[in-house]
């Protein structure tokens, strides 16, 4: 059997590999506590369930159910978007369902990357941005997001010959796996920006109502113009505890919305009907357990600053998103110290190195656990680095 070579540059993705590794010490009787991935504990309300039930119990739902979205799904993204960001989009022409938006931002590059086109992705930043541009033979180019910076790219510093190449510009804020938050006016740069270049930005907002001490995200699509240039990915997994219903959007330009749905066509035949039937409730009920839910997240990002200040490990406090991206002690790497963590505590992190080189000397842990749970792996945590002398 001969494999293509597109996927010989195609490294393992880490949170797999890592799954399998804490399978091996689960079975060895590791109590392992998962504060790696950004993963909801908590369940979406009761009124989406019950929504769920519903229409699953409807015998007609469980044909396909339409390659473009059911018309009440796009409506009710085109009704949040408006809502909550005072941005008007047409839902027949401007927002796309998606089968979670990890699989809209894999198929991005097959959309609108040549081989040998260049797509511009923030480092450290999600993996999955720079992945599907090896899957068409594109190549990639690192914006390096460093705490000078308050983790925005100096787009200003792209090299001109990497922007006669660049077809695509990956943004994310609130920031995976940062928590960096980006005002407005950088948005505003940002479109200035891909418009003076020829540029599609792509940005993806999942965190935007995870947010805490009265901060509101802002879309890009707020920024004046941004719809010539702009395409957003949004889901409801991290908003609305949906993470394994697998549903989220697209939404901006719409010939960008149009190219996306193009490849979605042939490669997908739509979300199950009572999966949109239940998002479309997510998005038009009450809202108001969101506020709830924050709350709960924002008691554990400060029981976990309190203990990384305890264990004397330097962190920002995120506004938003579901992770802290503390820095490790001097002398050791960031996979070295995650790896030790492990297999010295049961305690799962990421190094910051899984998103990128520029997350070297540092590692992310995430909210998405019972507070119990973040409480103990804070009291493993700060023994270990104690006891480590690190």
């Amino acid at each position: 059997m001969r494999q293509a070579n597109r996927i010989a540059n195609l490294p393992p993705y880490f949170f797999a590999q890592l799954g399998k590794r804490i399978a091996q010490l689960r079975q060895e009787g590791i109590d392992v506590i998962r504060i790696d991935i950004g993963s909801p504990d908590l369940p979406p309300p009761d009124f989406v369930l019950q929504e769920l039930n519903r229409s699953a119990a409807d015998l007609s739902h469980h044909t396909y159910a339409g390659y473009y979205g059911i018309p009440a799904l796009r409506r009710a993204i085109a009704d949040y978007y408006a809502k909550r960001f005072g941005v008007e989009l047409d839902p027949d022409t401007e927002v796309i369902p998606l089968i979670g938006s990890k699989e809209g931002i894999a198929h991005v590059p097959t959309a609108f990357v040549n081989a040998g086109d260049l797509v511009l992705v923030p480092d450290p930043g999600y993996p999955a941005y720079r992945m599907g541009v090896v899957l068409v033979e594109g190549d990639t180019y690192p914006l390096p997001l460093l705490a000078e910076n308050d983790y925005l790219p100096d787009l200003e510093a792209i090299p001109r010959d990497v922007l006669r190449r660049a077809v695509v510009l990956w943004l994310n804020y609130p920031n995976n796996p940062t928590g960096a938050i980006a005002p407005l006016n950088f948005f505003e740069h940002a479109v200035d920006f891909a418009r003076r270049h020829n540029l599609l930005i792509c940005h993806d907002v999942p965190y935007a109502d995870v947010s805490y001490d009265g901060y509101v995200a802002p879309s890009m699509l707020q920024a004046e113009g941004a719809k010539d240039v702009v395409l957003e990915f949004n889901s409801l997994s991290k908003s609305h505890n949906m993470a394994g219903w697998r549903v989220g959007m697209a939404v901006g330009n719409a010939q960008a919305t149009e190219a996306l749905a193009l490849v979605k066509t042939h490669l997908d035949s739509g979300i199950f009907r009572p999966i949109q039937d239940a998002a479309t409730a997510a998005l038009t009920g009450d809202q108001a357990w969101l506020a709830g839910r924050n709350a709960i997240y924002q008691e554990r990002r400060d029981l976990v600053l309190a203990a990384l200040e305890r264990a004397g490990l330097r962190a920002r406090k995120p506004r938003a998103g579901l992770y802290l991206w503390p820095q490790v002690p001097a002398g050791i790497t960031s996979a070295g110290f995650a790896s030790r963590l492990l297999e010295e505590t049961g305690v799962s992190v990421t190094p910051g190195t899984a998103f990128g080189q520029h997350g070297e000397g540092y590692v992310r842990l995430s909210l998405g656990q019972a507070t119990d749970r973040i409480r103990e792996a804070m009291h493993r945590l700060t023994d270990f680095v104690k006891r480590a002398n690190l």
